[in-house]
């Protein structure tokens, strides 16, 4: 899923683009996409962007007439920008935002179908979407003690729960971890004030780094390679593969769809986290330490 600084690449890009031109049209190419009614999406039509902003992970165009055009990419959505007289083709095209300079393509792989489009009235129409997650890039020590104490949550769920952090998600969140030397499996609770500072400058140096790494890469172009997977990464989809401080493979604990990254020697003082499926099947037979199947 593109987080906050793939979001904010986006934004980036899109401003020379489309802030303040006219949106002629959006294009709906799968029923699925559009999950509001009222107004009708035909009311963006002429009307003129206005302002870009970032909420979470959602990007927001805000239209005249007191309009926002609000899109989530969730996993596997992703934006396209193509000059004009491109044909909106393809399966993966869930919808065209049409402009004078340029077609915005919406497009989503796979088949589950979770990416969004929200039509809203006035800012009103945005609460609902608003998380409350706090902005950590503008926030300073003392707010973000709070907001990471004010819930008895491990780490990775905190720093991954939009109502606590604003646009972290599964791939920064472990590298933020990783940098600040903690388990994602420690509790909120537990953390000392030393611990809490410095988790607070992991997540402010790895979001502007890569933010600045995004910006290098991408350069005047539209953002093309948006991955939660990227070369650079120190440990965020790299199981087995050595960590670039200590030299140590890479663990993962598997859940559902996702799966957390770490470095048993530099986060966990060695110890292997159990992987709730793993570590049922082989019981007795789970190793506890690294140096157990090194």
């Amino acid at each position: 899923m593109p987080e906050l600084p793939d979001i904010v690449l986006y934004l980036e890009q899109l401003a020379p683009r489309i802030l303040n031109r006219t949106l002629e049209r959006v294009v709906v190419r799968s029923p699925f996409v559009l999950r509001t009614f009222d107004p009708p999406i035909s009311k963006a039509a002429g009307k003129r962007v206005l302002a870009l902003r970032r909420m979470g992970k959602r990007i927001v165009l805000a239209l005249e007439g007191e309009l926002f055009l609000i899109i989530h990419l969730m996993i596997a959505g992703r934006l396209r920008w193509h000059p004009l007289g491109k044909k909106a083709g393809g399966k993966l095209v869930l919808a065209v935002l049409e402009f004078p300079d340029g077609l915005l393509f919406l497009t989503e792989a796979g088949t589950k179908r979770r990416a969004s489009i929200h039509l809203v009235a006035g800012e009103a129409g945005l609460a609902p979407f608003q998380r409350g997650g706090l902005e950590v890039l503008d926030a300073d020590l003392a707010s973000f003690a709070e907001r990471l104490t004010s819930e008895n949550h491990t780490l990775k769920r905190a720093l991954t729960d939009p109502r606590l952090f604003s646009g972290i998600g599964n791939a920064y969140s472990d590298e933020i971890l990783h940098r600040a030397r903690l388990s994602p499996m420690t509790l909120t609770s537990r953390l000392s004030a030393a611990e809490i500072e410095r988790l607070y400058q992991a997540t402010n140096a790895t979001l502007e780094e890569w933010i600045e790494r995004l910006r290098h890469e991408t350069g005047e172009k539209f953002p093309e390679k948006v991955t939660a997977f990227r070369e650079g990464m120190a440990v965020h989809g790299r199981y087995k593969e050595p960590c670039p401080d200590c030299g140590t493979p890479v663990q993962r604990i598997r859940y559902a769809d996702n799966e957390t990254n770490y470095c048993a020697r530099c986060q966990t003082g060695g110890r292997l986290l159990a992987d709730r499926a793993m570590s049922r099947l082989l019981k007795k037979d789970w190793p506890r330490s690294i140096d157990d199947v090194e």
